[in-house]
């Protein structure tokens, strides 16, 4: 009697294999969620800053520029790079010089109301947005208009530094911020497009 108690007292217990088999498959089920959210992670970092932006190195060109009495011209720029995706407006930035005859007529462009630069794609590296806005901050770069409302509720602002070193971004102005909400354009708006 003795002997069979032992016996079966010293066998394996099978909830503790069962809770050990539930242990391990935990483990694989927690791993296998970690991997695919770091796979998803990785394809939407991709996604954000390679695969949606086309970059494009021009050099000289020209961009227009809008005039304090509203009209716009084009300005001639140099080392002319820029993003840009199809999927939204505000993907667009751009870097580039303004050339000493071009700087010498800054004065005639119309001031951008709240410049906000916003993050570049990381393959997109002259566009600093954190430089860009200090330098605005300090008054070493100057804000001006590129276009507005083109498209409608965007406005194209460049940043254009003591030295001559510019930056171009789009931004919702101040008809998008409304008309984009579905309502009425504030004063001093255009009408936006007619939606079939």
């Amino acid at each position: 009697m003795r002997h069979d108690a032992l016996h079966v007292g010293s066998g394996d217990n099978p909830l503790d294999a069962q809770e050990a088999a539930m242990a391990v498959n935990g483990k694989v089920v927690g791993t296998t969620i970690v991997g695919i959210a770091l796979l998803a992670g990785l394809k939407l970092f991709y996604l954000e800053h390679f695969y949606w932006y086309d970059i494009t190195y021009e050099g000289t060109g020209t961009l227009p520029f809008t005039t304090v009495e509203g009209a716009q011209e084009d300005v001639t720029v140099v080392a002319l790079q820029h993003a840009e995706g199809a999927s939204s407006p505000l993907k667009y930035r751009a870097c580039f010089e303004l050339p000493p005859e071009s700087m010498a007529r800054l004065a005639e462009f119309a001031p951008a109301p709240n410049p906000a630069p916003t993050v570049a794609p990381r393959p997109f590296t002259c566009f600093d947005a954190e430089a860009i806005a200090e330098a605005l901050e300090r008054g070493s770069a100057t804000a001006v208009l590129g276009t507005t409302n083109t498209p409608y509720g965007i406005d194209r602002v460049v940043a254009v530094t003591d030295a001559g070193d510019a930056y171009a971004w789009h931004q919702i102005n101040r008809c998008g911020e409304r008309v984009f909400d579905g309502d009425p354009p504030p004063e001093g708006c255009p009408p936006p497009p007619q939606t079939e």
